[in-house]
């Protein structure tokens, strides 16, 4: 027997302490407390439980987001589309409103020049050469416009002229390129000279008021018209006025360094004057 219980003894050992923690176990149970194994599923379960929640949470606020940032993203293209509406409505408004400023001065101009016809044109395109100075007119021979006709804005301002015409466009070389040449005379002396291109100048967006006689004078500010003279153009067309007055290398010639009044970039529309009367 005591060779029996020395070989048996640490298993019926263990059964015996195994059937009284089953015992223990359950009389816990019964009397309604959470047993071990109770608790220990308890325990296991409530941080996966935890874990499920949070994952719930973030996917339910993901959701929303996802959600809530398509119903953005659809307000956001709303208020572009809205925004790019108004301000083509108001883009279309201004070059109205500047259309008809314009075509109310053209209208003054012409009652005092009713020898003129004019031909209304849109510039399409500007001279990209570093040697000239000129645009592009969207309209041409088809329209009755010949070269050397004077071009000039709705008050009477002259841009320039044209120098080459196709069917439905036409090049007009400005007042300031250097290959201008164009009678004048100064308002304030009444000097008279020509106004001459000039490639240096031309960068820096001026003609010259040279040629003129020994005993003139020009003045700063003096307002530079055309003089009429030979008929290439009509006479009293607003050129420029002049800005400085400048002596030639030998210091004995005085021009005058002339700047347009016409802003030659921001031309949008001009008019041809296809013709007028000479005065001789």
């Amino acid at each position: 027997m005591k060779k029996y219980l020395s070989k048996k003894g640490i298993k019926i050992g263990a059964i015996v302490l195994a059937v009284v923690l089953i015992i223990a176990l359950s009389a816990r149970a019964l009397d309604g407390r959470a047993g071990f194994l109770q608790n220990l599923s308890g325990s296991l379960k409530k941080p996966v439980q935890g874990a499920v929640g949070a994952v719930a949470d973030w996917l339910e606020g993901v959701y929303g987001y996802m959600y809530k940032y398509d119903d953005l993203q659809a307000e956001n293209e709303s208020l572009k589309s809205q925004l790019a509406e108004a301000q083509a409505e108001a883009r279309d408004e201004k070059s109205a409103a500047e259309e008809n400023e314009r075509l109310r001065n053209l209208l003054d101009f012409k009652e005092k020049h009713t020898d003129y016809e004019l031909e209304s044109a849109k510039i399409v395109a500007r001279s990209a050469s570093n040697w000239s100075s000129a645009y592009t007119i969207g309209k041409g021979s088809a329209d009755g416009i010949k070269v050397g006709a004077p071009v000039i804005t709705d008050t009477g301002v002259l841009t320039g002229t044209v120098k080459e015409v196709g069917i439905n466009w036409a090049t007009v070389s400005t007042v300031i390129d250097a290959g201008t040449k164009i009678g004048a005379t100064t308002s304030q002396s009444g000097s008279t000279g020509m106004i001459m291109g000039d490639y240096d100048l031309m960068k820096k967006g001026y003609a010259k008021l040279t040629y003129l006689p020994s005993d003139s004078q020009i003045f700063q500010g003096d307002t530079v018209l055309t003089s009429g003279v030979g008929g290439a153009f009509p006479e009293g067309l607003v050129v420029g006025t002049v800005d400085s007055v400048q002596t030639e290398a030998g210091g004995q010639v005085e021009y005058g360094l002339i700047k347009p009044s016409s802003d030659l970039n921001a031309l949008v529309q001009v008019f041809v004057i296809k013709s007028y009367d000479v005065v001789n």
